[in-house]
């Protein structure tokens, strides 16, 4: 089978127990870089040294069918550089081709920035959204950022330190000055931080420089306090206009801050 591995985003004592266990049988690692995956064996006393293959967004198309294949036969373990594969990094192409071929995929699950993150923040975490990494052009930020602006769930973003003082920016224009967030760096390495204030405040606070690994947690946005039969008619505006049901509901949700899975249901029900 296929064997997603989560590996520590920082802290090397977050190495689970099943995480190591995996390393010191494993027969074959796909690896999104092979050196990094060579230091953690080291790191963690492991003698054992697989077979490496990379595994990374530029060759994953190429690389899955064998991948595929040696799965079919044995066990092959899918690592990251820090934390789940898949999650902003390579595997979800190999998860799709062993789905479609009927090999099996498991996950060990472990340390993940985003969860990691979203708790530390000190906002909402009900309901939330992962956009990943922000578009690095700025017209392209912008219009993203724009898209955004009406979502009501809390949005966890990655970014890089060159950047994160144009996208927080960016962010207080789109979502306005007094939206809140938080810059998380380091996480769950020696010099950790957690930026806590308004987007305002934070780009003002990044300005100055900031290092490390980068993730941003935005506050979601206001619902607009439409009610949920008025909710229902919007959704049901939306697909008379052409938009599929699933995707009216997604929409209305996004905006109202009411259940896509509600809102779904009473317009089918409307619709009879």
């Amino acid at each position: 089978m296929i064997i997603l591995a989560a590996t520590p985003i920082g802290n090397l004592g977050d190495a689970s127990r099943r995480l190591v266990e995996a390393l010191e049988e494993a027969t074959i690692v796909a690896a999104e870089d092979t050196r990094t995956t060579q230091r953690l064996l080291a790191a963690l006393g492991i003698a054992n040294r697989p077979r490496l293959i990379a595994l990374h967004d530029h060759n994953e198309k190429e690389r899955a069918p064998e991948l595929v294949e040696l799965a079919r036969e044995q066990d092959v373990l899918v690592l990251s550089d820090a934390g789940m594969p898949t999650v902003s990094d390579p595997g979800y192409g190999l998860v799709a081709a062993a789905a479609a071929a009927g090999v099996d995929v498991t996950a060990i699950p472990g340390p993940s920035a985003v969860v990691t993150a979203l708790a530390v923040s000190g906002l909402p975490t009900d309901r939330f959204t992962f956009e990943g990494f922000v578009a690095r052009k700025a017209g392209e930020r912008g219009a993203a950022l724009r898209a955004l602006s009406t979502e009501t769930r809390t949005m966890v973003f990655f970014e890089a330190p060159s950047r994160v003082a144009a996208t927080l920016a960016d962010m207080a224009s789109e979502f306005g000055d007094d939206r809140r967030g938080a810059v998380c760096r380091e996480l769950t390495k020696l010099h950790e931080e957690v930026a806590r204030g308004t987007l305002a405040e934070l780009a003002s606070w990044a300005g100055s420089g900031v290092r490390g690994e980068l993730v941003i947690v935005v506050e979601g946005a206001p619902a607009r306090g439409v009610a949920f039969p008025d909710a229902v008619t919007q959704v049901l505006e939306l697909v008379r206009g052409g938009t599929r049901l699933k995707e009216a509901a997604a929409e209305v949700s996004g905006l109202t801050g009411h259940s896509s899975r509600e809102l779904y249901q009473a317009a089918l029900s409307v619709r009879g």
